[in-house]
């Protein structure tokens, strides 16, 4: 949902302002005060996190305490994801502000990645809610023509077996292309998040065998999951020790390029959502229009003729 996008961007430009405050040498507790201060648009959360620090409160875990409060689910993952960059840094000695930089550039991509695929799904999602009231249409179609449809749908016991049945089915189909539809998203909460949190804590001049346990850990405390594929980032780390270059922008390459791959999946599924909602519309749809609309309307006309010829 747009929603989605702009939660995650409203939390990216909060991290791009510490970044930038902690850079100019603000101290961190000052930095969430002064945020706080300012009234920004989570203004709730980073109120809740400033007095959590100023009272000598972990930033990290003020900042966790606070993610399952946000209005949005995927907004709540972002500020896990902030939360799990501030603790690597913290741990590894890595520069907090380049890192949260990082940090806000990632969830800038994810709240792109998830207008994208908005854009992508809008066409579909029209079409599933056209294709939801095309039973009620041939219901009302009916009884503009003049059949008594709605008397023979609840005033006759094979009108009612129709009623039951096309409500059913309209009821199934609204669900399958919810679902249908829910698919089509973005499966990952933070794509590339993995291999951002590995590149941080190889900033703070740790080893590799350090940064990637140092990920793994803020992952699990964080309740981010691992967001990438571990031997992909085996591989990034492998060539670096092979090539001898440094890991870290590797790492950062890497990451960028795991959110593009998530982008176009997702595009994909969206492209592919339009043929895919058809198998509802001939499953469940149709014959729900049949039963609704044109059912009624023929036996109406039969129980009029046997009527006037009796």
């Amino acid at each position: 949902m747009a929603a989605d996008a702009l939660a995650v961007e409203a939390v990216a430009s909060v991290v791009q302002r510490l970044a930038v405050m902690l850079g100019a040498g603000v101290a961190p507790t000052n930095a969430w005060r002064y945020l706080g201060d300012a009234g920004e648009s989570h203004d709730q959360i980073v109120d809740t996190v400033a007095r959590s620090v100023t009272a000598g409160g972990s930033i990290p875990a003020a900042i966790m305490s606070v993610a399952s409060s946000a209005d949005a689910a995927q907004a709540g993952s972002a500020w896990r994801a902030v939360a799990a960059s501030w603790f690597v840094a913290n741990e590894s000695g890595a520069p907090l502000a380049s890192s949260l930089r990082e940090t806000a550039d990632t969830l800038r991509q994810l709240g792109q990645l998830h207008r994208d695929v908005d854009a992508a799904l809008a066409g579909p999602r029209s079409t599933a809610r056209f294709v939801g009231v095309m039973p009620v249409l041939g219901l009302v179609f009916g009884t503009l023509l003049g059949f008594d449809t709605i008397g023979v749908l609840f005033g006759t016991p094979l009108g009612v077996g129709c009623l039951v049945a096309g409500a059913l089915l309209t009821v199934a189909a609204a669900r399958w292309t919810s679902r249908l539809v829910a698919r089509a998203r973005p499966a990952e909460s933070s794509p590339g998040l993995t291999a951002q949190l590995v590149a941080i804590g190889l900033a703070g001049g740790g080893s590799l065998t350090r940064a990637r346990d140092l990920a793994i850990e803020a992952l699990r405390l964080h309740d981010l999951g691992e967001s990438d594929d571990p031997q992909r980032i085996d591989r990034v780390l492998e060539l670096s020790r092979a090539a001898g270059v440094p890991a870290a922008e590797l790492l950062q390459s890497e990451a960028r390029q795991i959110g593009r791959e998530a982008t176009s999946r997702a595009q994909s599924r969206a492209a592919a959502l339009g043929t895919t909602l058809m198998i509802p519309l001939g499953v469940c749809v149709l014959p729900a229009f049949m039963l609704l609309g044109v059912a009624p309307m023929m036996i109406a006309i039969f129980s009029s003729t046997v009527v006037e010829l009796s």
